[in-house]
C-alpha cells in the first residue's frame, strides 16, 4: 500500500487523535484541514470562531488569504463523508474505558436554538429558540447525548428544517415535525442483529443511534416529545425505555369523575404533611455540587397511566400541597413499577420512584453543560449556508469535545478513588460540580499513556498555551461578540 503523503501536523496530543481521522480522508489537503480546523475550535476564544478566526485571519480583510480559502473549501466542497468521521468519533470513545459506554446510562434528546438571520441558509426559519426563550429566526438542531451522571458524550445531530422549506409545506412528503428526527436519532441500545438489519422497513427512519453501540437504561427528554406518536412508536420498536416529561395541564380521556390533566392526577394524590406523607414518598435528590434536597414522588392515575399499567405516570415535586410550577415533574415512564405484575412481563427492568427522579434528574445538567461547552467551541459561529457544510462543522465540534473532559472532572489529588460508580444508584444528577461550570481552558496535554483522550479523572495540565503557540499570528484579539450581531466575512 502506498504511504500516505504527510501534511502539517497539529500541535501537541491533538495530531495522535486526528491522525485516527486520516483514512477516511483521500488526500493531503482534507486532512490538513481537519487539523487546522479542530486546532482552531479548541483554542481560546477571542472573537466569533468564524473561519477567518479559525484560520488566524483578521475579520473581512481576511476572508480571500489562502488559509481561510483552504478552510472554507475544506467545509464545503472538500469530498470527505461527515457521518463516517462522526462514527469514527463515537467508535474511539467506545475503545477508551474512561468513555466507554454501558447499560446504566441515559440518551438525552436536547433540541437547541441557535440565532440567526437570513433566508438563504439552509434550515433558517422563525421558530422558539429555547436558550434565548422566544420565538425568532435560527436554526435548531436535536442531538442526542448519552450520560451516565459521571461523564457525558454527544451521539448525533441533526437540524430541523422548517416547513416553508419544503415545495408543500407541512403536506410535503419530506417534511418532518421535530420529534421524528428525534424518533431516528433516540434509539441507542444494543447494534441490531444482521438478520434484525435485513428486516428493517425501508421507509422507516433509520436508528442511527443503534449502530453506535450506546447502551442505555431510558431515553429522557422533556415535554416537547410527550405529543408525538412516532417518537414513542420508535423507542418501542427499539425496544427502550423511556422517561419523558408530560405538560401539566395537556388533557386526557377519561371519566368524568376522574383526573384529566397531570396535575389533576397529582392533586388527587393524599398528602397531609412530611409525618404523614399519604400517597407520596421522600426521595433524596443529590447535586454535584455536594448538597443534597428531599423531594417527594408519587406514582398517580390518570386515564391509562398507573403503577399498574405498562405505562406510569411519576409525579415529583419539592411541596406536594402547593406543587410548584417550576419544582414539579410530571414524568412519563414505561419502565414498570417493581411490586406491579408489569415487572414479570416488561422487557426492562423495573425502576423505583428514587430511580425514575435520578434519571429525569441528568437531563437539566445535560441541557446545561452541553450548550456551555458548545458555545465555547463555536457551535453556533459557522459562516456558511449549505446543509452539508452546516452538518460538517457541528460534527467537527462534536470530535472536538472529548478534548474539554478533563476540565470538567480535575479532583483534588492524582485520582480520585471516590468518583462515583458508572452506574450509581444515588449519584449525583445536576449543578454546578467542584470544578468550574464550564472549562474555559479546553484541552489538556499529556494527560494518560493512550494518546487519545484525556481521562477525566485525572490532573489537567495546561495545553491552551500550546495550542496557542502553534496559531498563526495574524490574529487580531477582540472582544466577546456572541451577544451581539453576526457580521458576515
Amino acid at each position: 500500500m502506498t504511504a500516505r503523503r504527510p501534511c502539517p501536523p497539529a500541535p501537541g496530543p491533538l495530531e495522535d487523535y486526528a491522525a485516527r481521522f486520516d483514512d477516511l480522508f483521500f488526500s493531503p489537503a482534507p486532512r490538513r484541514g481537519c487539523r487546522e480546523y479542530l486546532t482552531g475550535l479548541l483554542a481560546p476564544r477571542e472573537r466569533n470562531k468564524t473561519i477567518t478566526c479559525l484560520a488566524g485571519a483578521e475579520p473581512v480583510a481576511g476572508a480571500g488569504t489562502p488559509g481561510v480559502q483552504r478552510l472554507q473549501f475544506f467545509l464545503s466542497e472538500s469530498p470527505w463523508e461527515a457521518e463516517q468521521a462522526n462514527d469514527r468519533r463515537l467508535e474511539l470513545l467506545r475503545e477508551e474505558p474512561a468513555t466507554a459506554p454501558h447499560a446504566g446510562g441515559v440518551i438525552v434528546i436536547d433540541d437547541s436554538g441557535d440565532r440567526r438571520d437570513g433566508t438563504a441558509t439552509a434550515h433558517v426559519g422563525r421558530q422558539w429558540l429555547g436558550r434565548l426563550g422566544k420565538t425568532g429566526s435560527g436554526i435548531v438542531t436535536v442531538s442526542t447525548v448519552w450520560t451516565d451522571g459521571r461523564v457525558y458524550s454527544p451521539l448525533h445531530a441533526t437540524p430541523y428544517t422548517p416547513a416553508h422549506h419544503f415545495a408543500r409545506g407541512r403536506a410535503d412528503p419530506a417534511f418532518r415535525t421535530k420529534p421524528q428526527p428525534a424518533a431516528a436519532l433516540a434509539p441507542a441500545g444494543r447494534s441490531p442483529a444482521p438478520q434484525q438489519q435485513a428486516q428493517q422497513q425501508p421507509r422507516r427512519p433509520r436508528a442511527r443511534g443503534k449502530e453506535a453501540g450506546f447502551g442505555c437504561r431510558a431515553v429522557v427528554a422533556d415535554c416537547a416529545y410527550s405529543v408525538s406518536d412516532d417518537w414513542y412508536l420508535a423507542l418501542r420498536e427499539a425496544g427502550l425505555a423511556y422517561v419523558v416529561a408530560l405538560k401539566p395541564h395537556r388533557g386526557t380521556w377519561a371519566r368524568a369523575d376522574q383526573p384529566h390533566t397531570p396535575i389533576e392526577a397529582a392533586h388527587a394524590l393524599a398528602w397531609k404533611n412530611a409525618k404523614h406523607p399519604g400517597d407520596w414518598t421522600a426521595v433524596e435528590r443529590h447535586f454535584r455540587d455536594g448538597h443534597t434536597e428531599t423531594w417527594r414522588a408519587a406514582d398517580a392515575r390518570l386515564g391509562g397511566y398507573g403503577p399498574d399499567s405498562p405505562c406510569r405516570l411519576v409525579v415529583a415535586t419539592t411541596d406536594p400541597a402547593t406543587l410548584p410550577e417550576k419544582a414539579t415533574w410530571y414524568l412519563a415512564t414505561n419502565l414498570p413499577h417493581p411490586d406491579a405484575p408489569p415487572a414479570v412481563t416488561s422487557p426492562h427492568p423495573p425502576a423505583d420512584l428514587a430511580e425514575i427522579v435520578r434519571l429525569y434528574g441528568l437531563r437539566p445538567w445535560i441541557e446545561q453543560s452541553y450548550k456551555q461547552i458548545k458555545d465555547e467551541l463555536g457551535w453556533a459561529d459557522f459562516q456558511v449556508r449549505s446543509d452539508r457544510a452546516i452538518r460538517r462543522h457541528q460534527i467537527l465540534v462534536n470530535c472536538a469535545f472529548p478534548f474539554c473532559w478533563d476540565q470538567w472532572f480535575a479532583p483534588p489529588g492524582p485520582l480520585d478513588a471516590s468518583a462515583p460508580d458508572p452506574c450509581p444508584e444515588e449519584g449525583p444528577e445536576r449543578g454546578p460540580s467542584h470544578t468550574p461550570p464550564a472549562p474555559t481552558a479546553l484541552p489538556a496535554k499529556g494527560l494518560t499513556g493512550h494518546p487519545l483522550l484525556a481521562h477525566p479523572r485525572h490532573h489537567p495540565h495546561p495545553m491552551m498555551a500550546s495550542l496557542d503557540g502553534h496559531r498563526p499570528t495574524l490574529r487580531a484579539p477582540g472582544p466577546d461578540r456572541r451577544g451581539q450581531h453576526r457580521t458576515r466575512h
